[in-house]
This record gives structure tokens, C-alpha cells and sequence, in this order.
């Protein structure tokens, strides 16, 4: 398979389902052997407080997919780098110690800047 492009995702919103979907996303294109990386903007920071999850986590596991929780897990164990937006935390009352482990907390600025001409960037 060819080199990928890089995926760049920001999810915009405090929405589970958004939030599910850019995790699959990014978990595929890990599959695939692209780089991804995911950045949550705004109050979708809040989404961060542990434990991690959302009202249609029930449906969700009911239907035999993972939670929130375990897509947040997987995708950071398939290498999916995961930011989180330092005025997104002071919005949801956060700090970068109180948010599930392994998400980094850094800005919309510094995530842009390292996105390469040839990579992707969607919006959620």
C-alpha cells in the first residue's frame, strides 16, 4: 500500500456520536498505516472528563461496538496522537492532569502548524 497522507481531525462540538465517528476514522487510517492525529476543539474538551462517555454509549455496546471510553483507549494504542484545546479545558473547568490519560493539551495554532501540505484535515 502506498504512503498515506496524514489525517488531521478536529472535532468542533461536544457531541458523542461526532466524537465515535472521528475516533473510528482516525483508529482506520492507524489501521492502514497513516498518521493520525485528532484535536478537540472547544467545549468538545469536556468530552475528556473522566470517565469518558456519553449518552448513547448503551445503544452503542448493546449493538456490540465499543463506548467512548474504549474508542478513546483504542485509538490511542493504535498510535492516533490526541490533542485537546487549552481554552477548551479552561472552558469545561479542566486542566490537562484531570482529562483521560494520554491526551495531550495543546492549541488550535500548534496543531495547524503541524499539519503538511499533502495531509488531510476534516472537521467534526
Amino acid at each position: 500500500m502506498p504512503d498515506m497522507p496524514g489525517l488531521n481531525i478536529i472535532v468542533a462540538v461536544a457531541e458523542g456520536r461526532r466524537f465515535c465517528a472521528a475516533l473510528e476514522t482516525a483508529i482506520a487510517a492507524a489501521a492502514l498505516g497513516g498518521p493520525a492525529r485528532l484535536f478537540l476543539q472547544g467545549d468538545a474538551a469536556a468530552m475528556l472528563r473522566p470517565p469518558a462517555g456519553f449518552a448513547g454509549d448503551g445503544a452503542r455496546r448493546a449493538a456490540g461496538l465499543p463506548g467512548l471510553a474504549e474508542l478513546i483507549d483504542e485509538a490511542l494504542a493504535s498510535g492516533v496522537e490526541m490533542i485537546v484545546c487549552q481554552s477548551g479545558l479552561a472552558l469545561a473547568d479542566l486542566t490537562a492532569d484531570r482529562i483521560v490519560g494520554g491526551v495531550k493539551a495543546g492549541g488550535v495554532v500548534s496543531f495547524l502548524a503541524a499539519v503538511a501540505a499533502e495531509d488531510r484535515l476534516i472537521v467534526y
